[in-house]
């Protein structure tokens, strides 16, 4: 009687062994997103002494002269409450100064001071950081398709909605 050898597994079908390639290679694409981001604000945190999410505020008072805590915390999409975290950052270093001099007295207009604009001139790259401005660099079409395939990972992840008004720099 002949023995019989065991017959090897047979291959994987293409598609799933390209399906777990692809696993790691977009777990590989979000570590290369992670660590370029907070690369960066490491690198404008050692020149210019503060936090990326700190010289984002700042830069936006300087681009929109007069701007409020209300109007900060909608361009940077974070809580109101980190907002004015930020802003009593900035008006501690002396950078901003707060004023109720608008049409609307109940709300404060922010403007940039000296010592502000002198530390933004040093600042290395985008005040908002690399993520947002690679994001306006993309088209729309491919940007929309990002937001939906993000938002089934989100979903998948069961990912609490608070964390997304944490600026990346403060992570």
């Amino acid at each position: 009687m002949p023995s019989r050898t065991p017959r090897p597994a047979p291959p994987r079908p293409a598609a799933a062994a390209d399906l777990d390639d692809a696993g790691k290679q977009v777990l590989r694409q979000f570590r290369q997103v992670y660590n370029a981001v907070r690369t960066h604000f490491q690198k404008v945190e050692k020149i210019v002494g503060l936090g990326g999410s700190m010289v984002w505020a700042l830069s936006l008072v300087r681009d929109r002269p007069g701007i409020g805590v209300r109007g900060l915390a909608e361009a940077m999409a974070v809580h109101q409450s980190t907002a004015s975290n930020l802003v009593r950052g900035l008006l501690d270093r002396q950078l901003i100064s707060a004023a109720k001099d608008g049409p609307d007295r109940r709300t404060v207009q922010l403007r940039l001071l000296p010592a502000g604009a002198k530390l933004l001139r040093g600042m290395p790259g985008p005040a908002a950081g690399v993520l947002p401005a690679a994001l306006e660099a993309l088209d729309g079409e491919t940007l929309l398709r990002l937001r939906d395939d993000l938002a089934r990972l989100v979903a998948l992840l069961g990912a609490d909605e608070r964390g997304a008004s944490i600026p990346l720099s403060d992570l």
